[in-house]
This record gives C-alpha cells, structure tokens and sequence, in this order.
C-alpha cells in the first residue's frame, strides 16, 4: 500500500508559493512544474489545495471558487487522458529529477513502480479510445485528449532522448509509434469483418459481394474520417491522408488475395471495375477529395497482376463482340438467300446491319475504358474489326455477282450501312487502333465505289447510244442533248431508293461520269470547227448542256457545282481566237484541274481546225508552265479520267 512521502517542513506551515507550479486557468492550460512530494496523494496522485491566510484569518478571496485540480483516477473518469498525462510527467519529473544514481532508483522503487503501473493504465485508456475511433457513437472528446496525450508523451520521449540521466524504464514509450500500429489493427479489422454489406447482394458472386462490403466500408470510414475524426488530431498529422494510406493498403492486399485465384469473368471485370472506375470515383467524392490525396495513393493492384486481368477481360469482350458482329452478317446473309429485300422507311431501303455494329462497339469500347482506365486497351477489343469488314465486303460482293431479284435493293440499303460505319469511323475515331480504323476507312470506300458501279453501270448502258452522238455533226446541229437529258432523268426514277445522303452521293457520281462522257466523246474530234461561226456554235452548243445538265442533276440531288464550271471553260476556250486568249484560258483550266494534259489540251485544240500546229505547240507549253508553278488544290480528279487517243 502507498502512503504519503513523510514531509520535512514543519508541522502545521504550508508555503504559498510552489516553484514550478501554474493553477489551470480558464484558457485550460494545465500543470508545467513539478510538484514536491509534499504534495501528492496517496496513490501518488498530485493534488493541490492551496488556502491563503492572514494572521490565521481567511482572506476575502477565500469565498471567491478555486480551481479544482483533478486527481490521475478522476482524470481517467472523465476521459482526460491528457491531463492525466501530464499529471504522470510532472511526477515522473518530480521522481527521477531526485533519482541520480541506480542505488537512489532502489529507494524509490515502490514510487516507480505505482507510476508504472499508471502509465499501463493511461496507455490501455488511450488504445481503447483510438479502437473506438470509428464508430458512430465515439466520443470525439475522449479521442481529441487521447491524441494529445499521445503527442505529449512523445515530446517527452525527446526529451529524455537528449539527456544523460538515469531515465525510467518505459522511455522512451513510443506511444506515437504504438498509435499508428493500433490504427493499422484497427483498419484491418474493420476490412476483415466490414459493418456495412452491400444493400442489394442478390445476384452477386461471392467475390462481389466480398469486395462490395470492403468498399462501402471503407467508403464509410473514409467519410467518418475526414467529417469527425480529423477534428481530433492537429492539422500537421494529416490524419486523413494517414488513415487513406491504411484503407488503401489493406484494400489493396485483400484484392491482391482474390486477383491471386482463377475468377470467373464477371468477377472478373467486377474487380477491374473497383480498381480503375469505383474505387478513384469514391475518392474524388467531393467531402473527400478536399482532403485526401488520391494521386499519392496509386492503383490498388499492381501491374503484374492487373495485366492477366485485363487480358481475360479484353478477351472476352473482344469474343463476344466478333460473335455478334458474325450473326448480324449471317442473319443479313440468310434474309437476302431467301429472297427477301430489306425493309423500307421513307420509301428508302434500310438495314440495320451498321447500326446493331455500330452500337455494340461504342457500348463495349466505351465501357471498357471505364472498366481499364486506359481508352488505347479498350480500343483492342475492335483489333480484329477490319477483318469483319472484309468479310461484309465479301458479303456485298456476293450480293453483287449473283445479281439476284432483291440484289439492287440490298445495295441500295448496303449503301446506308457503308455511310453509316464511315461516320463513325470519322467522327469516333477514338473507338478505334488507328490502323484497324484506316483500314476499315479503306475497304468501305472499295465497297462504295463498287455498289456506285453495279448500279450505275446498267444505266450507261442503256444511255450508250446516246452518249455515242456527243461530239459529232448531228449534237452540233440537232437538239440530241434534249432526248439525252430525258433518258437520264428516267433512269434515276430506277435509281431512287437508298437514303437521301446516299442517294445524293450516287446522284453526284452519276453527275460526274456523264460528264466525263461528255468531255470523252467532245474530245474524239469528230466534229469539225472549221471557222468562227461553228466555233461560236460550239460554244453556244457547249455553255447550253452545261447549263441544262447542271440543273438537272442539282435538282436530283448532285452536289458537284464544279462540274459546270468544266463544260464553261471548255467552251471558251472552243469561241476564243486569239492566241494570248487561249493560253489564259487553258492555264486557268490547268490552274484548276491539275490533271489536265497536253493531251487533253491538243485534242481540243484540234476541234479547231483553223488553229494551226504551231499555236497548239505554243498552248501546251503554256500549259506545262503552269502545271509547274501551279501549288496544292483541293480539286478532285476529273481529266485522269478523261481518256483521249
């Protein structure tokens, strides 16, 4: 049992001033000197009731209160465990400042002792308050005191680091160190048994429901954290970021546990799904993010085991989409053996082949940029699409040579589906590796030109015997062009039936190859220009079918303006004399159209029969000139295609 230390002073005297010794004060600044043995209670507990007196008369100020000094076992009742902290310093300061030498610690052995015993008891207190931390119903008190206390005692751990007296047994403590321990224990706890489960585990795995439950927990405390506890800790501990450190660490090698096991791919992905999209999305919840560091904390998983994971993934979606890609085409394939045509909206041919593609892809590319975090991986799921392509080319090809009832049709809504998958490729390039997308891009050009040919082909057929009077002495001086005109515009009653987008592209190339016609069969030089008045003729003749072609095929839907202007040019170039005049007039043709030849140019001159060799000679060097000065244009080919003997 511990007793009061004997006192030397004489009986009956009480000094009124203590060295070393402050009261509390209201700011609640606590004891920072020490207290005589004198002074301390039987448990060894400093107390302090100071009493003024005046010729053994109470002084007036008696009646005024007192600060009252709180006892080690009151404190730890009322949870101040940094004033009982204190009250230990000052006496472990009191006690060993009077220890010098290892045969004065023995004397005072039972003294130690008890305060040992005090310090276990604090430490216990303390330990509990920071287990407790978490719940919903700690006292923030408790725990503001608690890590006070904590600080307290690992400056006095310093402190008795940079001196050479005979120190106690329990320094230095490292209650700072047995802090963050208890905060690690505590943390995988709470992960290993989480509070939380998820509100809605039905139809999830078990490994979902697992990793589920360790997210909502740590979600939880992560928020219990950054709304109550970092109110109990000093701004420079940067608690917040400490505990994030321990959730990100214990979550990350519980993942690590379940990533280690063969999953299924639903688990798979769920737990792809935790590691790039919902655990950064937790962490950059506003309450949080404000105070956690996210960036510091990195992935959950390391790439050596991420890897594996997205390549089950990848594979997967990647299997699944080629399947799907696969019966689209198939089912495409069997409705056009059968002999059906594709179904009509608006009057037009429609296939829904390019829109069932087109959405899957952008469904499974987008979200597995989610589920990876990286828009470059998600886009291998598609490396194989331009292989599929090829086979819708092939596809459209069979369509094609067979040449069966319903095979106009299915170009017809084929053209739809080539629009359709081009401006995709366009405009959502980042869908897409680039080399698969350029691919893709190539093979529905292929496949465009060639639905343009196998419907335009039969129609020029037919128009052949028109095209053939072109250029001769009876275009000049009958009105043929008029019946050519008429022809055409029956013939694009057959071609009415894709889209109006596609329509118009066909209506535009269609444009274009009459008058390439035009300029092939003006340019054979049947028809002879022997003097100015046919010369004039000509022009007239020319300048006319330019006009009347233009309107007819912008009212059909061509949108190639520049063709007009081709026809005009030509035809000035056949009502010119002068040779100055004619060379600006072919450079300004060059000018445009870089693919204009001397070729071109000396078999139009040759119309011009009075135009001598010479002068020829003299325009197509012009020509050459200006093709060589002549910089970048945006002009499409046209006199490349134009073939003259």
């Amino acid at each position: 049992m511990r007793t009061r230390s004997d006192s030397s002073e004489p009986d009956g005297t009480r000094p009124n001033f203590l060295p070393g010794l402050t009261a509390r004060a209201s700011g609640g600044n606590w004891f920072r000197g020490k207290l005589p043995r004198l002074f301390r209670s039987p448990r060894g507990q400093d107390t302090v009731n100071i009493t003024s007196t005046t010729d053994g008369h109470h002084s007036p100020k008696d009646e005024e209160p007192q600060n009252v000094i709180l006892t080690f076992e009151e404190n730890l009742g009322l949870h101040k465990y940094s004033e009982a902290s204190q009250l230990l310093i000052q006496r472990e300061e009191s006690l060993f400042g009077e220890i010098t030498e290892l045969d004065s610690l023995a004397r005072h052995e039972e003294e130690v002792n008890d305060l040992a015993e005090d310090y276990g008891i604090l430490k216990r207190n303390i330990l509990q308050t920071l287990l407790q931390s978490l719940k919903a119903d700690a006292n923030t008190e408790a725990l503001t005191s608690a890590v006070k206390a904590i600080y307290q005692e690992d400056k006095q751990d310093g402190l008795w680091r940079q001196t050479d007296r005979t120190r106690p047994g329990w320094r230095p403590n490292s209650w700072r160190e047995l802090h963050d321990a208890t905060l690690h224990n505590l943390v995988n706890e709470r992960m290993d048994y989480p509070s939380t489960p998820s509100a809605n585990q039905e139809g999830q795995s078990s490994v979902e429901a697992h990793i589920h439950s360790m997210g909502r927990q740590l979600k939880d405390d992560l928020l219990m954290v950054v709304e109550v506890v970092r109110n109990c800790y000093p701004p420079e501990t940067d608690i917040c970021n400490v505990y994030a450190r321990l959730y990100h660490q214990t979550f990350s090698a519980r993942l690590r546990k379940v990533a280690d096991f063969g999953l299924e791919d639903k688990d798979c992905q769920f737990l792809l799904r935790w590691v790039n999209e919902y655990y950064p999305g937790l962490l950059q919840k506003p309450a949080l993010a404000s105070e956690i560091n996210a960036e510091a904390l990195g992935k959950l998983l390391p790439p050596e085991l991420l890897e594996p994971l997205e390549e089950q993934y990848l594979s997967k979606q990647q299997h699944e989409l080629m399947t799907y890609i696969r019966r689209v085409l198939e089912e495409a394939k069997e409705m056009w053996n059968n002999g059906q045509e594709p179904m009509r909206e608006d009057g037009c041919y429609v296939s829904p082949v390019a829109y069932d593609i087109i959405q899957l892809v952008n469904g499974m590319v987008t979200s597995a940029k989610t589920v990876l975090g990286d828009l470059h991986k998600a886009q291998s799921i598609t490396s194989k699409l331009n292989g599929l392509m090829q086979s819708f080319k092939t596809f459209q090809d069979e369509v094609m040579r067979q040449n069966k009832p319903n095979s106009k049709a299915f170009t017809k809504a084929n053209l739809g589906n080539i629009e359709q998958f081009r401006d995709t490729l366009t405009k959502n390039g980042d869908l897409f590796l680039e080399d698969v997308r350029k691919d893709c891009l190539s093979v529905l050009t292929d496949m465009k030109e060639s639905a343009h040919m196998y419907l335009l082909s039969p129609v020029h057929e037919v128009l052949k015997p028109q095209y053939r009077k072109l250029g001769t002495s009876d275009w000049l001086n009958k009105p043929l062009f008029e019946k050519l005109l008429v022809s055409i515009q029956a013939e694009i009653q057959e071609l009415q039936g894709s889209k109006e987008s596609c329509h118009q592209e066909l209506m535009s190339k269609f444009h274009q190859e009459v008058t390439v016609e035009y300029v092939k069969r003006l340019l054979r030089g049947e028809v002879k220009l022997k003097d100015k008045e046919r010369q004039d003729k000509a022009y007239v003749t020319v300048k006319n079918d330019a006009e009347r072609l233009h309107s007819l095929f912008i009212k059909m839907g061509s949108k190639e303006d520049w063709l007009k202007e081709i026809l005009i040019k030509i035809a000035e170039v056949l009502k010119l004399q002068e040779l100055p005049a004619i060379q600006m007039q072919v450079a300004s043709l060059g000018s445009a159209f870089p693919d204009l030849s001397e070729k071109h140019v000396s078999a139009l001159l040759k119309l011009k029969t009075n135009f001598s060799r010479a002068d020829r000679k003299t325009v197509k060097a012009t020509l050459t000139d200006t093709l060589t000065v002549a910089g970048e244009t945006s002009a499409p080919p046209f006199f490349s295609k134009v073939q003259v003997r």
